[in-house]
């Protein structure tokens, strides 16, 4: 009867401190808040709110109150990055999309394409995938799926060259370049029957999404941005994917550097008859992107060499000029854009900005749940919403916008 006893009490003990354990676990991941509180009348003008911590706190509370619980297979950055890289093709019920091409020619002769997804509504959302990334990426495909179905309008912006877009023109897309952006920007704006456009970046897409609201300021046509995993200070992310570590030499600068080699290898004719000799011998040999960097867009763009691009390429001095609501979605073990590349003290002096920390997720990650799913989705769709909710208002009552 002892013995029972016993083995009772310790399989209560066991429980209960499995339970502890696991409500410790669960309270680190939880979502920090980095916004400012001064208010802001410009910001208050486009959405009715003082800025963005009261908007979020006010009409996007299940952000700030869910936990990026990370799937329990998925514990680590590293593995959440993996695993997404894995299952880019991936196609289930929650990224099944039917998209209609159509093909924009930039002033220099270069090829940018547009996938429209759930076309005829009044709000648009422009996509922006990263670097090597398309329209077909299972997270984009996610992405386009929930916004579609809470009524937007969706654009998935293809960069030169990617996501079978044919490149016309040796100046390939990057990190610093926002022109092509800003063409498609105002062309999705311009669609008939638009009224609000607003715009989600992934990565290097959301990088130029920053930097090219930083540059239009009161100016920008996008009403409201979301920024996920992006890498504010590219020289820092550049260090972290140029570092040594088996999965960066195995696994994300492989299949970066193959991205780009291939694209260059289909294309051989547009590169030889450019104006600037690229050295293409070099470029086949690379096994590193900080290489390739040295040997196409550093010197497409007049730079010495990759670290000068990369740090003219980052966004994270544009952040302070940014004037439209921007969501920015960071993790902290994130192995490609680490944290300390994101600007925190602009963020916070920023009424327009807001960036959401989670303690897990790594790059381009964010799976939770025994079947790992998406956790951002509704997050960013809600506070979408919720930044063009006082627009709406305004245009339904002058029966106009």
């Amino acid at each position: 009867m002892v013995g029972l006893e016993l083995q009772v009490a310790g399989a209560v003990a066991g429980a209960l401190t499995m339970y502890l354990g696991v409500k410790r676990y669960q309270s680190g991941c939880g979502v920090q808040l980095v916004a400012g509180s001064e208010p802001s009348a410009s910001f208050q003008a486009q959405c009715g709110s003082a800025n963005m911590r009261s908007l979020l706190e006010t009409h996007v509370g299940g952000l700030l109150s869910d936990q990026m619980v990370p799937t329990p297979w998925l514990p680590s950055g590293m593995l959440q990055t993996v695993y997404c890289t894995m299952i880019g093709l991936k196609t289930d019920r929650a990224t099944r999309v039917e998209y209609r091409r159509e093909l924009l020619t930039m002033a220099d002769g270069g090829t940018v394409s547009i996938d429209w997804y759930n076309e005829g509504r009044d709000r648009a959302a422009l996509v922006v995938p990263g670097l090597g990334g398309s329209s077909y990426e299972y997270h984009v495909r996610a992405m386009a799926r929930r916004l579609g179905s809470r009524g937007y309008t969706v654009a998935v912006m293809n960069h030169r060259g990617s996501g079978r877009t044919p490149l016309t023109s040796a100046r390939l897309y990057n990190a610093y370049d926002t022109e092509d952006l800003a063409v498609v920007v105002h062309h999705v704006a311009g669609q008939p029957g638009v009224r609000h456009l607003v715009s989600v970046g992934y990565s290097l897409g959301a990088n130029l999404l920053t930097k090219h609201l930083g540059e239009a300021g009161e100016d920008s046509v996008v009403r409201a941005g979301v920024a996920i995993c992006c890498p504010f200070d590219t020289a820092v992310a550049g260090r972290a994917l140029d570092a040594p570590g088996w999965l960066n030499d195995h696994v994300f600068q492989p299949n970066l550097v193959a991205t780009i080699k291939r694209l260059v290898r289909r294309n051989l004719a547009v590169f030889r008859a450019a104006e600037l000799a690229y050295d293409l011998d070099a470029v086949m040999r690379a096994k590193r992107m900080s290489e390739l960097d040295n040997l196409v867009t550093a010197p497409t763009y007049g730079h010495k060499d990759c670290w000068a691009y990369y740090a003219a390429a980052s966004s994270a001095p544009y952040v302070r000029h940014v004037r439209r609501p921007l969501l920015a979605l960071n993790t902290a073990d994130d192995p490609i854009t680490p944290l300390e590349g994101v600007p925190l003290e602009d963020a916070e002096r920023n009424p327009h900005v807001a960036v959401a920390l989670c303690s897990h997720g790594g790059h381009l990650g964010l799976f939770t749940g025994l079947r790992p799913r998406i956790w951002y989705l509704d997050h960013v769709a809600d506070f979408l919403d919720a930044a063009l909710a006082h627009a709406d208002s305004e245009c339904a009552s002058k029966d106009a916008c």
